[in-house]
């Protein structure tokens, strides 16, 4: 394969060189992090969550076991670029449909190869999360170029890629419950989880109204994941206050987990570099246990702004942050890190019993009425 020159500029002014692959002969702009995950690179790239940035991967090879669409968190790539150490070219899995750069190519993912992921991970952590871009131009760069860079935001991230149309996914086996899954950018293995136990997932856009939610007549609501800062949602947040009214069971995942505080009064902050990976510990407070998580997000829920009936379930273990929380006056608990655990490892799949528990416990007349006839 002929290397090309591909290039990374950062907003400071720090430049990578190393080899484009996928679309490389195009420039890409977005917001540089880093995820520590050593497989599910397949889940990263397909990840509405990683919207408007550019992904390096600490794991210093990938590709190795190829494409497979199964693994498919959503039905396209979603991040704007992609940084690696080293791709595999030749994959070897018995799954395997393709390979990266052919993969890329197909979906307009410009990526770079061959540069010290190390160093450019220790920077961001240093400095925190930068702007980038990845293009074929060879340096020197302009002032007007990293001013560019500085002045870039992601916005509009949840309307980019939530639903546009409601879809309805049976449950397997019996169906025990109906939930409407609020899509913020949600991944797939979410419908996977309740739908293998017992639900019917009806999944809806982001902009869909509390009153046509309720119109549903659920046994529960799924908040998704999803990007972007959730602080600039506030028609979601307006409608999830008339939802939370309802008193219908809420269970929050990451961006959900956001946004339901958020509803409740509470304030949210960007981190320094974001949890992301597959290896992130958190603790839970009642317990004292500690579980291990995959994470992908760069904003928390401040714990000092929750209000009373929030309490404080999990934080992490390295820096203390919130990582969940049980609403005491309604059916309602949300966590930052994503229990569907795909990739990554399965600790707190318990959560979903947990929701599927909190529904038995409260089910509307209208689902009782169904049920009796």
């Amino acid at each position: 394969m002929e290397e090309k020159k591909f290039y990374l500029l950062l907003e400071d002014g720090t430049v990578f060189e190393g080899s484009g692959y996928g679309a490389c002969d195009r420039e890409t702009v977005g917001e540089v992090v880093f995820t520590t995950g050593m497989t599910g690179y397949l889940e990263t790239l397909t990840d509405p969550s990683y919207f408007g940035q550019i992904v390096v991967q600490t794991f210093p090879l990938i590709g190795n076991y190829g494409v497979i669409p199964s693994d498919f968190e959503s039905g396209s790539v979603q991040p704007r670029g992609y940084i690696t150490r080293q791709w595999c070219q030749c994959p070897s899995n018995f799954r395997s449909e393709g390979d990266l750069d052919t993969f890329f190519k197909a979906q307009g993912l410009p990526a770079l190869s061959g540069i010290d992921t190390r160093r450019l991970t220790r920077i961001l952590r240093e400095h925190g999360v930068m702007n980038g871009k990845l293009t074929p131009k060879a340096p020197p760069y302009g002032e007007e170029e990293l001013e560019e860079l500085r002045r870039f935001s992601i916005r509009e991230a949840v309307r980019s890629v939530t639903c546009r149309e409601p879809r309805r996914v049976p449950a397997q086996g019996e169906e025990r419950f109906r939930v409407v899954l609020w899509d913020f950018g949600a991944k797939e293995n979410i419908v996977r989880e309740l739908a293998a136990r017992g639900c019917q997932v009806t999944v809806v856009p982001a902009f869909t109204t509390a009153k046509e939610i309720l119109a549903m007549d659920p046994d529960g609501v799924m908040l998704s994941n999803g990007p972007g800062d959730p602080e600039e949602n506030h028609e979601i947040i307006a409608q999830l206050k008339v939802l939370c009214q309802a008193r219908v069971p809420f269970f929050g995942i990451c961006l959900g987990h956001q946004l339901l505080a958020l509803a409740h009064g509470a304030r949210t902050v960007k981190l320094k570099y974001g949890h992301r990976g597959a290896n992130q510990p958190v603790k839970e407070l009642a317990t004292g246990r500690l579980f291990i998580t995959s994470q992908n997000h760069g904003y928390a829920v401040r714990s000092d702004t929750l209000p009373r009936e929030a309490k404080l379930s999990f934080v992490n273990a390295n820096d203390q942050t919130c990582e969940g929380v049980d609403y005491t006056d309604k059916p309602a608990f949300s966590v930052q890190f994503h229990p569907e655990a795909c990739g990554g490892p399965h600790d707190t799949e318990l959560l979903f019993d947990r929701f599927i528990a909190m529904m038995e416990g409260y089910r509307p007349a209208g689902r009782q009425e169904r049920e009796e006839k």
